[in-house]
């Protein structure tokens, strides 16, 4: 299979998306995103979703030119306009006005509306680790997942994610779809022609399937069943109600070409430890919670695998599966 640096993978992504329609900061923004999850080993939301993407451009479903502003703004709470375009440029001035308004208030809670697919939720909250805080980000999709009780899927697979910085070492790092799997999984799945394991999703008609095809026209089984279904309905709410964010029932799916501008919501909430315990007593206290978890040979802590992955790409390349790597091609120019 071809292997590319990160850095030659991201101009290709780039400039596909540049020929696509999106402006040099969005495509900037995007490819350095998709680049980064592929790099941690999460091709579901690396660059197989360039093509799609790059389709959602030249057919209007993303404005390529949009730019993001902050619409709304109160004390340490702010609304960002994504405008119609790729959610990336928009949470990346999310998460700095989050940060920026933490750091005056002790927290603050930063919501974006009319947006778009907005990959790896804890990607957004590297600069928040970075600057010694504490977030969390959430984030509604098109309807995949029924409401507990039901069988129409109505909320996104909406996951959740946040850091906790350390004293020494890389930062805790959590990240969790609210369905058994991220739906994008499936979607490659569908791509490569493969079954999909008994549990994840449900079709048309409400019954487990294997068929990965079967399970994109249905809907996925939610994690922890109407617990989990339940929590999507909180990060759906958090993520819509207060943003004025399209609900995932009224969104298009992203996993075709054609439909409407998805408008669906992210929001991120950003504390100072400094502001509540002190940053001496929060550092002691999430060390503790580490030590008292390396006790037991098996745990893994979460984050690391990713950044391990992530190094190892920086060092040796990253595999691209060779019909992708064909339309990247293609879609370059």
């Amino acid at each position: 299979m071809p292997r590319l640096a990160p850095a030659a993978l991201r101009d290709l992504v780039e400039a596909g998306l540049r020929r696509a329609g999106a402006s040099a900061e969005m495509a900037a923004a995007t490819a350095h995103a998709l680049v980064e999850a592929e790099a941690q080993g999460l091709g579901s939301h690396g660059v197989a979703r360039v093509p799609q993407y790059a389709a959602h451009l030249k057919n209007g479903r993303a404005v390529g030119d949009a730019a993001a502003s902050v619409i709304r703004s109160r004390g340490g709470a702010a609304l960002v306009d994504a405008a119609g375009g790729l959610a990336f440029p928009a949470c990346a001035l999310a998460v700095a006005e989050a940060i920026r308004r933490a750091r005056e208030f002790g927290v603050s809670f930063v919501g974006v509306t009319n947006s778009h697919h907005f990959g790896v939720a804890a990607y957004h909250l590297v600069p928040v680790g970075a600057a010694a805080m504490v977030g969390l980000a959430l984030g509604n999709s098109p309807a995949a997942m029924a409401v507990a009780g039901g069988r129409r899927p109505l909320l996104g697979t909406n996951p959740i994610a946040a850091i906790f910085p350390r004293k020494n070492g890389a930062a805790l790092t959590i990240d969790l779809s609210l369905s058994q799997v991220a739906r994008g999984k499936v979607m490659i799945a569908a791509k490569e022609g493969r079954p999909i394991p008994t549990g994840w999703a449900l079709d048309a008609d409400g019954q487990p399937t294997t068929d990965a095809k079967a399970a994109l026209a249905g809907s996925m089984v939610a994690m922890g069943g109407a617990k989990g279904a339940t929590l999507a309905l909180v990060v759906e709410l958090l993520a819509c109600a207060l943003t004025g964010a399209a609900m995932g029932f009224e969104a298009d799916s992203f996993l075709v070409d054609e439909g409407n501008r998805p408008g669906v919501g992210q929001a991120f909430l950003v504390i100072d430890p400094a502001a509540l315990a002190g940053m001496p007593t929060y550092l002691e206290r999430v060390e503790a919670m580490i030590a008292a978890m390396e006790k037991d040979p098996g745990v893994r802590l979460p984050g690391y695998r990713r950044n391990a992955l992530s190094a190892e790409a920086a060092r040796d390349g990253i595999e691209i599966d060779p019909m992708l790597h064909r339309r990247l091609l293609e879609l370059a120019g």
